[in-house]
């Protein structure tokens, strides 16, 4: 009992320590704001000694005298993982419930509880790798948003939500590649667009999981599965 308060007490120490490191860290960065920008947070990074410097949209790294900036990305060699944009996506992380969905075609899958927004391109590779991984994705509610930027995009993505069945024949072209029919309606492809911005989604696929966070690519099915589970 006296061991278990005493390792509490240690550990409620060390991280008002550590709370107070990244605070005058933080302050004295006050003096570069016009070179960084306002930081909206500093906390320790899984170097010792060295600081995650947060500004709008961006991820910096300081030492604890704030003497040193770095710009750049850290990696885990052992784990062959991006640190920083992993820590990225959580900081950066977009909120699910007000992402205008009613722009998205919706595919529901099983008991659709599971939920992924994701930004896609007919004439995009991976993107059409994702469709077939997700054939073996159930119980998921898929929002698709439009994202023409290969050349010839537009007037697939025009065929494909003004036809009749707008999921069924994005799933024939996607995975049996079979070519819509031209068709055309009013299309949201504008809004899309704008948002795509917005997100700073810069290629295609980009996913968006239920707790907002983003992942810039394809990812095979096994994959998926983990995220949707972790990210609900």
């Amino acid at each position: 009992m006296f061991r278990t308060l005493l390792l509490l007490l240690l550990a409620t120490s060390l991280a008002h320590a550590a709370d107070d490191k990244s605070a005058a860290v933080k302050d004295a960065l006050k003096a570069y704001q016009q070179l960084i920008g306002p930081v909206d947070q500093v906390n320790p990074s899984p170097v010792s000694g060295l600081y995650e410097v947060v500004t709008g949209d961006h991820i910096f790294y300081t030492d604890e005298k704030a003497e040193i900036l770095i710009d750049g990305q850290m990696f885990d060699l052992n784990a062959r993982r991006n640190l920083t944009e992993a820590r990225a996506r959580k900081l950066f992380a977009v909120e699910f419930d007000k992402l205008p969905l009613k722009l998205a075609m919706k595919k529901v899958k099983g008991d659709g509880s599971r939920k992924l927004a994701y930004f896609t391109d007919p004439n995009c590779g991976y993107c059409k790798k994702l469709e077939q991984e997700l054939k073996n994705i159930d119980n998921v509610t898929l929002y698709l948003f439009m994202y023409p930027i290969f050349n010839g995009s537009a007037e697939k993505v025009q065929a494909v939500l003004c036809s009749k069945d707008p999921v069924k024949t994005w799933d024939r072209l996607m995975q049996d590649n079979v070519q819509p029919k031209p068709a055309t309606c009013k299309l949201p492809t504008e809004e899309v667009m704008a948002l795509g911005r917005k997100l700073k989604v810069n290629g295609t696929p980009a996913l968006i999981f239920a707790n907002g966070v983003m992942n810039p690519g394809y990812m095979p099915a096994e994959q998926l599965e983990r995220a949707l589970n972790e990210n609900k």
